[in-house]
């Protein structure tokens, strides 16, 4: 599996590069804090595989790494992506080691 770290995430954005951010964590989480990605809560990632580009970058976040990992794993098997990254420690690295 593919991953990207904080720093980096962080330069595909100051740099304004075309990628897709995708965060699956709950609603909840997501009012709590959030870097601006388009929320796909983990449970719901199957019936939106149409909103998941397969033309660009897509980096997909949670808060520890855990889920988004799962959820990238099922959409290289089941649909074939092979665009995807994960955030390496989710959410929490993003604030640890960028800051928001």
């Amino acid at each position: 599996m593919k991953e990207i770290s904080a720093k980096e995430l962080k330069q595909l954005m100051d740099d304004k590069k075309d990628f897709q951010l995708i965060d699956v964590r709950e609603e909840y989480e997501f009012d709590e804090v959030n870097i601006n990605g388009e929320l796909i809560p983990m449970g719901e990632v199957m019936e939106n595989i149409d909103k998941i580009s397969k033309d660009k970058q897509v980096v997909v976040h949670c808060r520890s790494g855990k889920r988004s990992a799962t959820v990238i794993s099922a959409l290289e098997s089941q649909h074939g992506f092979t665009n995807l990254y994960n955030l390496k420690g989710g959410i929490l690295a993003y604030i640890d080691e960028v800051g928001l």
